[in-house]
């Protein structure tokens, strides 16, 4: 059984202490393709060396996160774009643009900033031929405006961390997006659970956001990948499947998008 975690952040600060041995129980656990967002220019050379550590089961995004879209956002997108054009030179690739996006539940001071960062970010995607992974947070309105003004085959990707409604959901879908379910599934109040037999398999992708969103039963403490087999035994509830069959759909849905 071969699990993907289309979303989890290995190089934090949070796994400083043990990054080797919480890979080891993940790889343990069945997962054995890690896709890596980015987040600022301060994060890159953490997420090489994690990819030089394990090159055979990391794959690494590029991008700016929609909450460090600063003042400084412009200098940030340069590096965003400065290092997809290095790896391109060295024959190497990113496999995605993300995380990318809105959020607008800490702070909307830089709510313009945010929407023509998400903007470019989406038209590197377009140039690169790259998908791209949203991050959304009260941000539907927003984020759903911009997709509309970018739609077309060349726009495609996952929306991370999904927690809207149905409709919203219908939505994501329409506009070429996968669904990336974690940790909120296996919650009492996570709502998504409600609807999501409604949504095909073959529209959804597995992921933890370690070390955030943990699941049930490790709620409120450090997510890490290895947790993902608590989503897939939330999933294997809802679809009426095997784990070996949601393993084996969701991670050719993780191909599907990236190509890997």
């Amino acid at each position: 059984m071969i699990l993907t975690d289309t979303h989890t952040h290995i190089y934090s600060e949070a796994f400083d202490e043990d990054q080797g041995q919480m890979m080891s129980r993940a790889i343990s656990a069945g997962v054995k393709r890690f896709f890596v967002p980015a987040i600022d220019s301060t994060y890159t050379e953490s997420m090489y060396e994690i990819e030089s550590k394990f090159p055979e089961e990391v794959f690494l995004m590029m991008g700016l996160h929609p909450t460090h879209v600063k003042e400084n956002y412009i200098e940030e997108l340069q590096h965003v774009e400065a290092q997809l054009k290095k790896r391109e030179d060295q024959h190497k690739k990113f496999y995605a643009i993300g995380e990318i996006g809105m959020d607008l539940y800490w702070d909307k001071t830089f709510l313009e900033e945010q929407k023509k960062a998400f903007k470019i970010q989406i038209q590197l995607a377009k140039k690169y031929q790259l998908p791209i992974v949203i991050h959304c947070r009260d941000a539907f309105d927003e984020v759903f405006e911009v997709l509309e003004e970018e739609k077309g085959k060349d726009l495609f990707g996952i929306f991370h961390c999904f927690t809207g409604n149905l409709a919203q959901a219908k939505l994501a879908i329409d506009y070429n997006m996968k669904l990336g379910i974690g940790g909120v599934v296996t919650f009492k109040n996570g709502k998504i659970d409600k609807f999501l037999n409604e949504i095909p398999i073959s529209e959804i992708v597995l992921e933890t956001d370690a070390p955030y969103l943990a699941p049930t039963p490790y709620r409120g403490k450090r997510n890490e990948s290895a947790y993902l087999i608590n989503v897939v035994e939330k999933l294997v509830d809802i679809y009426k499947l095997s784990e070996t069959e949601i393993a084996s759909i969701t991670t050719q849905n993780s191909i599907d998008v990236f190509g890997i």
